[in-house]
């Protein structure tokens, strides 16, 4: 019984996130221009930080509740999901055209943080000043990217009207927020319950389901976001939240769950997670199509992601 209503709570999640994620790109993407603020920054920013709030949540609850590899598996799975799938996914439906800004000074900032977190973890070990220096550098990144979106706006050609009012489009923000952080929160329980019906380890559950249900919200705004033509917030989202989970995200097992990393973890995972961020930078700068995330590439990083969790399935069995 307890099976069949956790499977019932992840199709409804599902269907939630779907709706959700339409109405908050809307409402996001309307009042910045209302604003006059950056779409970029939006997406980096407002989005990264509204669909990584199930990220933070489950990862402060499994910290407090002892289950640090839940909150490691967390951060770095999303992180693979985000740019594998998400991006990927997001691709094949539309191809995602990308600012020059994105290329030349945000995606060097993602691989830099990313590295600065292998280093923070190189020794094995999560620590309370680990958690410091990541929470020291969330602040920094915000007041970049506040000054960075005002030098944006001074010279950016807005071609796109607003559709709505100041009113109607904070509405759909906080609605669609609202249901994204409800809906993957039934997805993250749903499957959750599965997987611990099915006998899986804390840190595959961290890395697979929970990472898959904690992304669901960053895949369906990205998608949304790519099918409206909002090309800058679908790709800012998803580096805006790889962001936000290794520096908002991970100082939580750092300073409520500090302790030696699961073995592997740095050395599959990570090592996963940063090849995929630089292949991500090849594929924006490469083969003369600078700025555009086409079809194919697309299909390749869903072909990294499917066998990057075949890899994760033979490692569970232990045939790896």
């Amino acid at each position: 019984m307890d099976l069949v209503l956790a499977g019932v709570v992840v199709v409804v999640g599902l269907a939630g996130l779907v709706l959700g994620a339409d109405r908050f790109v809307f409402g996001a993407s309307s009042l910045a221009r209302r604003l006059g603020v950056s779409p970029l920054l939006v997406g980096m920013v407002i989005v990264g930080f509204g669909t990584s709030a199930p990220e933070m949540l489950v990862s402060a609850v499994a910290s407090i509740e002892g289950s640090g590899g839940i909150a490691l598996g967390n951060v770095v799975g999303s992180n693979i999901t985000n740019i594998a799938l998400v991006l990927g996914v997001s691709a094949l439906i539309k191809p995602i055209t990308l600012h020059r800004d994105i290329v030349r000074r945000e995606l060097p900032v993602v691989i830099g943080i990313t590295a600065l977190g292998a280093l923070l973890l190189i020794d094995g070990e999560l620590t309370a000043r680990d958690g410091g220096v990541l929470i020291v550098l969330l602040i920094l990144f915000l007041l970049r990217s506040v000054r960075s979106s005002r030098e944006a706006a001074e010279t950016e050609d807005e071609d796109k009207p607003p559709v709505v009012g100041y009113g109607r489009a904070s509405l759909w923000l906080g609605i669609g927020l609202a249901l994204l952080m409800a809906s993957s929160q039934g997805v993250v329980w749903g499957a959750s319950k599965i997987a611990t019906w099915l006998g899986v380890s804390d840190l595959i559950i961290g890395l697979t389901i929970v990472a898959i249900g904690t992304s669901l919200p960053e895949l369906a705004a990205t998608a949304a976001a790519a099918f409206r033509g909002e090309h800058e917030m679908a790709i800012g989202n998803v580096l805006g939240s790889n962001v936000f989970n290794l520096l908002a995200v991970l100082p939580f097992p750092a300073l409520l769950d500090p302790g030696a990393l699961e073995p592997g973890l740095l050395e599959r995972d990570y090592a996963v997670m940063g090849g995929l961020t630089l292949l991500l930078l090849v594929f924006s700068i490469g083969y003369g199509k600078q700025g555009r995330i086409n079809r194919i590439e697309g299909g390749v990083l869903v072909l990294a992601y499917a066998g990057y969790l075949t890899m994760l399935v033979l490692s569970a069995m232990g045939q790896v």
